[in-house]
C-alpha cells in the first residue's frame, strides 16, 4: 500500500505543479494581452470623436479576460484540492490582473459615454450658435433701421 500511496502522492505532486504552471502561463498571457500604456496614451485622429473611438478601441482588454478566467479556474481548482503549498503569489497576481482589467472596462464605459455625448453636445452648441446668430442679425437690422430714422 505504501508504494501505491507513494505513486499517488507523486502523481498528485506532478498534477499540482502542472496546475501552478497553467495558472502562471495564463497570467503571463493575460498581462501580454493587455494594451500597452502607449496604446492608450497616444492617438491619431482628426477630431475629438475620432480620438474617443480610438481610445475606446485601445481600452479593450481583449484576450486578457479569457486568460484571467482560465487562471482563476485552475487556481480555484488547485486551492480547493489543496494542491498548492504556497499560492499567495498567484492570488496576488490574479487580483492585480483583475484590477487592471476592471480599470480598462470602467474607462472604456466612460469613453463610450463621451462618444455618444460629444456629438449631441456639438449639435446643441451648433443649434445654440445658429439661434444666437439669428438674433444678432435681427439686432443688426433693427440698429440699421434706427439709424436711418434718425437721419
Amino acid at each position: 500500500m505504501s508504494q501505491s500511496t507513494l505513486g499517488d502522492d507523486e502523481l498528485f505532486g506532478e498534477a499540482a505543479a502542472e496546475m501552478r504552471e497553467d495558472v502562471e502561463a495564463h497570467l503571463e498571457a493575460a498581462w501580454e494581452a493587455l494594451p500597452g500604456g502607449d496604446d492608450v496614451w497616444e492617438t491619431e485622429a482628426e477630431n475629438v470623436l475620432g480620438v474617443l473611438n480610438g481610445l475606446r478601441s485601445a481600452l479593450s482588454a481583449g484576450d486578457a479576460e479569457e486568460h484571467l478566467r482560465q487562471a482563476k479556474k485552475w487556481y480555484t481548482l488547485g486551492e480547493r484540492a489543496d494542491a498548492f503549498e504556497d499560492a499567495d503569489d498567484l492570488k496576488a497576481e490574479i487580483e492585480a490582473v483583475e484590477e487592471v482589467v476592471e480599470m480598462l472596462e470602467g474607462a472604456r464605459e466612460q469613453v463610450g459615454g463621451l462618444t455618444s455625448t460629444i456629438p449631441e453636445l456639438r449639435s446643441a452648441l451648433d443649434e445654440a450658435g445658429e439661434s444666437t446668430g439669428d438674433e444678432a442679425e435681427e439686432g443688426d437690422e433693427e440698429s440699421e433701421e434706427d439709424e436711418e430714422e434718425e437721419e
